[in-house]
């Protein structure tokens, strides 16, 4: 192109050869009003051609949502739209919006944030998942790629001999058979996330699958990069010694510098920018040698981030920083840009219904494959073909394989479009189905009651604890102590400690081996300080108390079917649940977490059994362990009516009995309301609890007679630092003291009574257990109107202490509390 030409680029057809000639200063343009079109120069023409796309993908994955479709048919839908197929196809648009001179550009970057959403990959891989994946993934990954991969071969080869085609389509045949066979971990586990199923237990067998495959997967990628282009043994000996020799760098010298990286940074502390800056650049120098050495610029990446120790804190630091700008700009661009080169107007209808036939047989055949080994486990046939469904999910590593074989000829336009296309229609079709076929809740209904009401009086009682802070130990293990454990009716805890999925794609349920009393762990980790507390707690209570600790790591979004299915493996009777909120030591709410609020939500609409949510304020009076300094622990129930006051009555009768618990049941009537059928009941109930305590001095009784809810929250004001613990029911029985309170509440989970005593106006240093009763069974939602019989609640056995007089605890000790009732 001569020299101060007025346009930034030349376009020159020269025999069958696109020839772009382009100024060297065409980066930046000097704006409209210099005359400049802006078109003309690359940076401007980027970002219009990705915010143009960005825009019609937002547009296109709102309207296929209610179909049920993925975000990643979206994504390719908007490259499509722009490409050749639609708006492209008009020369005007094309050459505008996307000339030759930007497709260059367009790609170099969407293959950098290809290298990175590949690094990111390889991060959150749990790599010992890789080679130690189980024998049923093992199995289901083996005969997958074998059967899908030798049946869909031979199925190109009979249709290359028998069915008349494409001199092109019949050489690329058997290579897209063979892209048929891939399963890529990648693409599940963005589609699963995506699904929220990822932590199930078919979300987790089919990611163990998919992984083990891509260990063969990516062995043989790289030992077929080696060989081809090689000519010579000697070459090709090199090429693949080079590229072991690139994973003995990133296993020897790039994984211990990140773990050195790692161990320069204290615990709760973000991992220092000057090392994320080190790693990324390493990243860089790694996809630069992938090239240099013959490979494809993602395996070092991936290799690299495969060596990257999982999970926090480097590698939840190093997938915080790139999840946004990777995972949401810079990888759907390349899922676009594939879609920019497809063009229909190639495709001949012979060629279009043999390929068709072809990805349709090969997924059936890998659902077959799936069926064949799990028909000799417990995993029912329905499960099993959603499973085959999941490992028929594509996405962007097909992608990548296509993209390759088109640059190396291997795929005309023809095949190529045919073959982006495979991957909308195979991935359109699977997830609407995995949606309908697959419910995991319906594996977490329980078939009979699980609360504590209904529990026989010398039965165990099994709790599960859910623990998301540390600091809620102290409060969890005096609630536990409290409970009253003894040889006639232990008590089994299941400690679940919540940690959130960062820095990993892989959902993981962890039992912590416990260990004898010489070999305590003393770990300063904040796992190894919970494991300790819980493990002194049943040493204290050794022969009463078994403990038994897990730690969930999964999205706060889906981390309730852990606990749900904690629940059911554990056969537990309540679920105690922390509180979002958190208080500092000066009073104030230290911090919030919505995404234990929703989850707590979720816990409370499909629960197998009771649950509980503590809301704990031990850090306000110094909390301290009962069991060890044996405090006096002051308890109370407030009780208005209803199955989880009931329920709360249920749990404070059986803390009676502990030698330092001391009990008030504090009842709130309504003036003037009728004594009738419903009266009577609670009338029974709560004086077959006092019949049982009749001699125990640590207990007492007090009614509260009040006429509006003004009244009920002046009496509730009045209990302000007088306990450790109070309990109370989430729902109430219909009553004019409950009217209008609804409206101001902050947390609904909570219900009313819970929400006014957590609110941060009721200045008290009390904690506060809201509890309900159990609400599922057997897919059935129980009516909260039911009213259980007399006989059904749980009541303790007399206390051996003698002594008389109802009493209870004040601010300083315990005094008698008379019947009063409200004149307002």
């Amino acid at each position: 192109m001569a020299s101060g030409s007025s346009e930034s680029y030349h376009v020159i057809m020269k025999g069958t050869t696109l020839i772009v000639c382009q100024d060297y200063e065409s980066v930046a343009s000097r704006g409209i009003w210099k005359h400049s079109n802006p078109l003309k120069f690359a940076t401007p023409l980027l970002l219009l051609q990705l915010s143009m796309i960005s825009l019609t993908t937002v547009l296109i994955d709102f309207c296929l949502q209610p179909l049920g479709q993925s975000t990643i048919v979206s994504k390719i839908f908007a490259g499509i739209v722009f490409g050749p197929s639609l708006l492209g196809h008009e020369v005007v648009l094309s050459s505008r919006l996307f000339p030759p001179s930007g497709a260059m550009v367009m790609e170099t970057f969407a293959t950098f944030g290809l290298m990175f959403f590949f690094f990111q990959v390889g991060v959150q891989m749990d790599s010992s998942m890789m080679v130690k994946p189980g024998r049923i993934a093992m199995a289901i990954g083996i005969s997958v790629m074998f059967f899908t991969l030798s049946l869909g071969i031979a199925l190109s080869l009979l249709l290359k001999t028998y069915v008349p085609m494409d001199d092109s389509l019949a050489s690329s045949l058997p290579f897209i058979a063979a892209a048929q066979s891939l399963t890529p971990f990648p693409n599940i586990a963005c589609l699963l996330t995506e699904l929220k199923i990822l932590n199930t237990d078919l979300g987790r067998l089919a990611i163990s699958s998919s992984m083990f495959c891509d260990v063969i997967g990516i062995a043989l990628t790289a030992v077929g990069f080696s060989m081809i282009g090689n000519s010579g043994i000697l070459r090709a000996f090199l090429a693949v010694l080079s590229t072991v020799a690139l994973v003995v760098v990133a296993v020897y010298f790039f994984r211990p510098t990140a773990v050195w990286f790692q161990s320069r940074t204290p615990e709760g502390k973000v991992i220092g920018e000057k090392y994320m800056s080190l790693i990324f650049t390493m990243v860089i120098v790694a996809g630069f040698a992938s090239e240099a050495i013959g490979q494809h610029f993602i395996l070092g990446p991936l290799i690299f981030g495969l060596a990257v120790p999982e999970g926090p804190p480097l590698g939840a630091a190093i997938v915080a920083k790139l999840d946004s700008l990777v995972s949401g700009f810079l990888y759907p661009t390349f899922l676009t840009v594939s879609g920019l080169k497809t063009n229909v107007f190639k495709i001949h209808l012979q060629s279009a219904w043999i390929v068709m036939f072809l990805v349709l047989f090969s997924s059936f055949v890998k659902i077959g494959a799936v069926l064949l080994p799990t028909y000799f486990t417990d995993i029912p046939v329905q499960e099993a073909v959603v499973l085959g469904l999941m490992m028929n999910i594509r996405g962007i590593c097909e992608l990548v394989v296509f993209n390759l074989w088109r640059h190396g000829e291997i795929l005309t336009d023809q095949e190529f479009t045919l073959s982006v296309i495979s991957v909308i229609v195979v991935t359109g079709i699977t997830t609407p189905l995995i949606r309908f076929l697959y419910d995991p809740s319906r594996h977490q209904l329980p078939i009979k009651r699980k609360n504590i009401q209904q529990a026989k009086r010398d039965a165990e009682l099994r709790i599960l604890v859910c623990i998301h802070n540390q600091d809620n130990v102290p409060s969890i293990v005096n609630l536990l102590e409290a409970s009253n454990a003894t040889e006639e009716s232990p008590i089994v805890v299941t400690a679940l400690l919540l940690v959130e999925l960062a820095g990993r794609s892989t959902p993981m349920l962890i039992a912590h081996q416990r260990k004898p009393i010489h070999e305590t762990n003393t770990s300063s980790s904040r796992s190894g300080r919970t494991i300790n507390a819980f493990h002194h707690y049943e040493l204290y209570n050794e022969g009463r108390v078994t403990v038994q600790t897990f730690s969930a790591i999964s999205h706060f979004e889906t981390m309730h079917e852990d606990i749900f299915r904690m629940a059911l493996n554990q056969n537990v009777t309540i679920v105690i649940v922390p509180f979002h909120k958190i208080w500092a030591i000066d009073g104030s709410i230290g911090s919030t977490n919505r995404a234990i609020q929703n989850m707590n939500i979720k816990v409370l609409n499909k629960a197998p059994c009771s649950v509980g949510i503590l809301i704990d304020r031990g850090i306000l009076n110094g909390s301290s362990y009962i069991f060890h300094d044996h405090s006096a622990y002051r308890v109370a129930v407030i009780y208005i009516g209803g199955p989880d006051d009931i329920e709360s009555l249920s749990y404070g009768a059986r803390m009676a009995n502990h030698e330092n618990v001391t009990l008030t049941i504090f009842r709130i009537l309504l003036f003037g309301s009728d004594s009738a059928r419903e009266r009577k009941l609670d009338n029974d109930l709560i004086n077959q609890v006092r019949r049982a305590n009749a001699g125990n001095e640590r207990f007492s009784y007090q009614e509260e007679v009040v006429r509006d809810g003004v009244g009920l929250a002046a009496c509730i004001r009045r209990l302000e630092d007088c306990f450790d613990l109070i309990i109370v029911g989430r729902h109430h029985q219909e009553s004019a003291l409950l009217q209008g309170l609804g409206a101001w509440s902050e947390c609904p989970e909570l219900g009313v009574i819970g929400d006014m005593l957590a609110s941060p106006d009721f200045g008290m240093a009390t904690s506060v257990l809201v509890v309900q009763q159990q609400r599922v069974l057997g897919g059935k939602v129980m009516t909260r109107a039911t009213k259980p019989s007399v006989r059904d609640v749980i009541v303790p056995g007399r206390p051996s202490h003698g002594g008389g007089g109802a009493t209870t605890p004040s601010r300083e000790n315990a005094t008698s509390w008379a019947i009063s009732m409200d004149r307002t």
